[in-house]
């Protein structure tokens, strides 16, 4: 009796180190350099001019007095129209600068950002968007306050970066657009695909590490739903992009989104492009459909 004690107390002990170890993965990524992250997207072929452009690099504060660097990159003639442009997990505000080029031939000045615990940022826990969306708020307060308050602000995010923008909609932000890109409805639905994917691992693997995540980390990845705010959210017109062929965040989660929101929003799946990849699948494409987007929404807003 003593040794089946025993043996079950240590089984107990080996699974909450498990469970520990998988939150920890979650919440403390590897993250990439701005430089890392600047090959990968030269790879791709999509950095363009970059280093030809003009930036002006500053520091936001957040609400908790957290410091997240960011770049303005003004438009080619002068524009009332800002784009605030999100990244992903373990990227930098470098995976931005393919969206920065098509917002700039569309006439927008841009913000791109590091998140929280990513890029140049001081390293600390990341909530995929429970916290992101708070700061994302500080970020379009601060554009508010720098540029003036008449200008004509949206936003774009890819993957957790969309993620975040979704979340930010329970606090009602003074924004004209959305462009999500990739992004994820409920995080369990990411992380129970994922560890079956990657570590075949039962998708129920998630859920002890979700409760460990709450103790070690003050939060559970239960709580991460954005779609949860698409519930009330009436005026802001919303563009979903996913990948068709994307299985890491596949596209059923812009399809329920798509499907949750009251306001206006369209829905457009590229064939053959993988998670982030739309635009580098069919540039041409992408920049039409923002440019149909923004101008459908612009002749009401404006």
């Amino acid at each position: 009796m003593k040794v089946f004690l025993i043996l079950i107390a240590v089984v107990f002990l080996l699974s909450v180190l498990f469970f520990s170890i998988l939150a920890a993965y979650v919440v403390h990524p590897r993250r990439h350099t701005l430089e890392s992250c600047r090959q990968v997207e030269e790879r791709h072929g999509v950095f363009g001019d970059f280093d030809s452009l003009v930036s002006i690099p500053y520091l936001i504060r957040s609400h908790d007095g957290y410091e997240l660097h960011a770049e303005y990159f003004t438009a080619p003639e002068a524009s009332h129209k800002y784009v605030i442009i999100s990244h992903g997990y373990t990227a930098t505000r470098y995976a931005s600068v393919k969206y920065l080029h098509q917002f700039r031939r569309l006439g927008y000045n841009c913000i791109i950002y590091d998140d929280r615990g990513h890029g140049e940022n001081v390293r600390t826990k990341c909530t995929l968007g429970l916290h992101e969306s708070e700061d994302l708020m500080a970020v379009i307060s601060d554009t508010y306050d720098r540029y003036g308050k008449d200008i004509y602000l949206g936003l774009h995010g890819e993957s957790m970066g969309s993620a975040l923008q979704i979340t930010a909609l329970k606090y009602h932000p003074p924004i004209k657009f959305i462009i999500n890109d990739c992004g994820f409805s409920d995080l369990m639905g990411v992380l129970s695909h994922k560890v079956r994917l990657d570590f075949h691992l039962p998708g129920w693997a998630v859920y002890p590490a979700s409760v460990m995540s709450r103790i070690l980390f003050g939060y559970a990845f239960t709580q991460v739903r954005p779609i949860d705010s698409l519930a009330d959210n009436t005026d802001v017109p919303i563009c979903f992009v996913h990948g068709a062929d994307d299985n890491f965040i596949t596209p059923d989660h812009s399809q329920r989104m798509h499907k949750a929101t009251k306001a206006y929003a369209e829905l457009h799946l590229f064939p053959g492009a993988d998670h982030a990849q739309c635009l580098i699948k069919d540039p041409e494409r992408y920049f039409r459909m923002l440019k149909e987007f923004l101008a459908s929404i612009e002749k009401t807003a404006l």
